[in-house]
């Protein structure tokens, strides 16, 4: 009478494997089947949703493009992602750059479009790694063919964190920075925003040191000499 319960033993072992294996391949296709939801739905990202669950402080006023000063973008777009119109969510060319110059993946610096970025905050995590590179890639491609460019980056700029106490969102960061809305900010207070986006903790733009004030500075004049670099999302497109 073992045997019998043995065998059936054996029989459970690949449906098991087989659950497990439709609940890993459910867990990767949700982000692929949630992306269309994002061209009317607000979205909130990853760490917004940690800091809310462990009760550390969120503050974030979602505003559509129409409420933000046109210089940010453009700010954001030369600072993070110059060629964000032209590729189709990740800049190949950029990585080619980075591995050369790396010498291994955990070294590599750049390469990480705005679009790519928007796929790690929305269904990733922070952090370097091959495997969260893996997945972001296919991520942003897909992001890139579902949304608009327009909506890509009022996303971005809407679940970036921009602040050193839980400011996320160009509202938010602004009235941290500024004390103003994100729709007042003047050529030179974007450029300054889009200068603290790599580390929000360290750098404020509510208190600029000399290496963030020459930055902000860089930027401004960068937008001043490629004013296209953010043709794909004005009103019009």
């Amino acid at each position: 009478m073992r045997r019998p319960d043995k065998k059936s033993g054996l029989l459970r072992l690949p449906r098991a494997l087989r659950n497990l294996a439709i609940a890993i391949l459910a867990v990767l296709l949700l982000p692929y089947l949630v992306t269309p939801l994002y061209t009317v739905v607000n979205p909130v990202s990853t760490v917004m949703l940690w800091r809310r669950l462990s009760g550390a402080r969120v503050e974030r006023h979602y505003v559509p493009m129409v409420r933000i000063a046109p210089s940010l973008p453009l700010a954001v777009i030369i600072a993070e992602d110059g060629r964000f119109c032209s590729h189709h969510g990740v800049d190949f060319v950029e990585i080619r750059e980075a591995i050369a110059e790396a010498d291994d993946i955990d070294e590599m610096r750049g390469g990480s479009t705005i679009t790519q970025q928007v796929a790690k905050n929305l269904f990733l995590w922070p952090g370097r790694s091959l495997v969260r590179k893996t997945l972001e890639f296919p991520l942003a491609l897909w992001i890139d063919l579902v949304l608009r460019k327009r909506r890509v980056l009022e996303i971005y700029l809407n679940i970036a964190e921009w602040g050193p106490n839980g400011e996320f969102g160009v509202e938010a960061g602004a009235q941290h920075a500024f004390g103003k809305s994100a729709r007042d900010l003047t050529r030179y207070q974007s450029a300054l925003m889009a200068a603290v986006l790599p580390n929000p903790v360290e750098r404020d733009a509510r208190q600029p040191g000399p290496g963030l004030r020459r930055l902000a500075g860089l930027y401004e004049t960068r937008t001043a000499r490629a004013p296209t670099a953010a043709a794909c999302v004005r009103q019009s497109h």
